[in-house]
């Protein structure tokens, strides 16, 4: 049983996350940090242009690592850009557990106290969503059981299978 604290700080929600009111959303990136469809395109099409002018300034980073921008139009103030796989390429289990560990760990750099996350990999990187939702929160569970200044973190999931998928996982790990 995961500590009641922790699981209180995670929200589960189906829509879109480029509507969070939140110090920061997570882009389901690839690591030439292109905007290109899924997240990324919705990213793109509703921040504006400023945030693929800001990711072209930063340029190529490794698979498994995040950048920031500012978010552009969208309400929140700046984008993680997690990046799960290569340009074209595919997300992996340990690419995933990377870009979720180096996505909380900007958290601290940028002092962000609510941050949504979507299903990173699971679109058009064509990772399992059961075995994504598994890897997300046990470096979600891990992070936030450590000092953390996060008050919320949201997993907004765009489809109702993939919410669901999320949501079983959430529910046994109160047990």
């Amino acid at each position: 049983m995961v500590n009641t604290n922790v699981l209180s700080r995670i929200r589960l929600l189906q829509g879109d996350i480029t509507t969070m009111e939140v110090d920061a959303i997570v882009n389901a990136a690839n690591n030439d940090l292109i905007l290109g469809g899924g997240v990324a395109g919705a990213i793109r099409i509703k921040g504006g242009p400023k945030i693929q002018e800001e990711c072209n300034k930063i340029g190529t980073i490794k698979v498994g690592e995040a950048s920031v921008t500012s978010a552009g139009n969208l309400k929140a103030k700046y984008i993680i850009h997690s990046a799960s796989m290569s340009l074209g390429g595919w997300t992996t289990a340990q690419s995933l557990r990377d870009a979720v560990k180096n996505t909380l760990l900007k958290t601290e750099e940028y002092q962000i106290k609510t941050i949504a996350f979507p299903a990173i990999g699971t679109g058009i990187a064509g990772f399992a969503a059961d075995e994504c939702a598994k890897i997300m929160f046990d470096e979600i569970i891990s992070y936030l059981s450590n000092k953390s200044h996060l008050e919320w973190l949201y997993l907004v999931l765009y489809d109702p299978k993939t919410y669901q998928i999320f949501k079983e996982h959430y529910d046994s790990l109160r047990v």
